[in-house]
């Protein structure tokens, strides 16, 4: 094979897996918007902050929330003391805080 085959081949895997990669990517804005209605909404919604994996959300009105729901979005568990729940997402608790404050706005 000479040097145009390879650099060929190189950039056909390359594409392959860029392809992939945007397969797998989650839409965060999705679920972003989900996890908000999920909790009841914007207006339900006092504070959030992060920490690692964990949510964590101090609401107006716990009864609003989809517990259910935001399980099957994909948190791994979820705990509600007062009027805050923890809610452990996982390395996307980031992202999804971002998305949501930009939605609160």
């Amino acid at each position: 094979m000479n040097y145009y085959q390879y650099l060929i081949i190189f950039a056909i895997l390359l594409f392959i897996v860029i392809i992939v990669l945007k397969a797998n990517k989650k839409d965060f804005y999705i679920e972003s918007n989900k996890l908000v209605d999920y909790l009841g909404g914007k207006d339900n919604i006092i504070s959030m902050e992060v920490n690692m994996s964990r949510f964590k959300v101090t609401l107006n009105d716990v009864s609003k929330v989809n517990k259910e729901a935001i399980q099957k979005l994909g948190a791994k568990g979820i705990v509600e003391i007062d009027n805050q729940l923890k809610i452990i997402l996982g390395p996307n608790a980031e992202k999804l805080l971002k998305y949501i404050e930009q939605l609160k706005k």
